[in-house]
């Protein structure tokens, strides 16, 4: 590998940590790699000024579902930080009102009820139908919800909630940018994928078959190869 490539920063999900993006960054291995904490702030522009704080002073970024939202705050904000940028299975619209609805439910719930039930509900929403039953897969995000743990659920769930419509700000983006959207995602469907997809100009769109919202570790060979070949390596 030359030195011509950047560093790489990852933004994981809700409920999500670095072992979401655990096959590609043992892929990686080789570049330098950034995980970020986005589990301190209770906006997604507080959470994006915080990574660019701690972010190396040009990079390529990574953001899945949530951690896309932020990426694309992140693009708003310091456009000439970020050399390439990918985004997974995310929206680029603001909440709806039944969203919101849902996300308070589960807000409540954990206050009232506790944490541990949550992340077993969520579950069948992350993963492509035929992998509900997975109890692999299951175990490996359910630890890391608990890893989050609840508080930093909450908070991540209210940044969610206030987060800004960004699709009046993708046509400025600039930089090379892939989308990749599983083709079983429930969650954010490849519509939405499609929909940055028209805004970013000269951007490429991928879909991974079999996979729900989370490619990463559904499909980890399959994404894996997508990325570095994007990436060039």
């Amino acid at each position: 590998m030359s030195g011509n490539y950047h560093p790489i920063v990852f933004v994981p999900g809700l409920l999500c940590t670095e072992a979401v993006f655990a096959p590609q960054i043992a892929s990686l291995a080789d570049t330098p790699i950034m995980v970020a904490n986005h589990s301190r702030h209770e906006t997604i522009s507080d959470i994006a000024r915080d990574i660019l704080n701690s972010a190396p002073a040009e990079f390529t970024l990574v953001g899945l579902s949530m951690g896309g939202y932020i990426a694309m705050d992140i693009l708003r904000t310091a456009p000439q930080r970020v050399s390439k940028l990918i985004l997974m299975d995310t929206n680029a619209r603001p909440d709806t009102a039944d969203q919101t609805k849902r996300r308070e439910f589960l807000i409540g719930l954990t206050q009232k009820k506790g944490f541990h039930k949550v992340p077993h509900l969520l579950y069948p929403g992350f993963v492509h139908k035929s992998r509900e039953e997975d109890f692999t897969l299951r175990q490996t995000v359910v630890n890391m919800a608990m890893d989050t743990g609840s508080e930093a659920f909450i908070r991540q769930k209210r940044a969610i909630i206030a987060r800004p419509d960004s699709r009046p700000h993708l046509p400025a983006i600039k930089c090379p940018t892939l989308i990749i959207v599983g083709d079983g995602d429930t969650l954010t469907p490849p519509q939405l994928a499609e929909e940055i997809h028209g805004l970013i100009p000269g951007s490429q769109l991928t879909l991974i078959e079999n996979s729900g919202h989370l490619p990463t570790l559904e499909q980890p060979e399959h994404t894996t190869t997508v990325v570095r070949n994007w990436l060039g390596f």
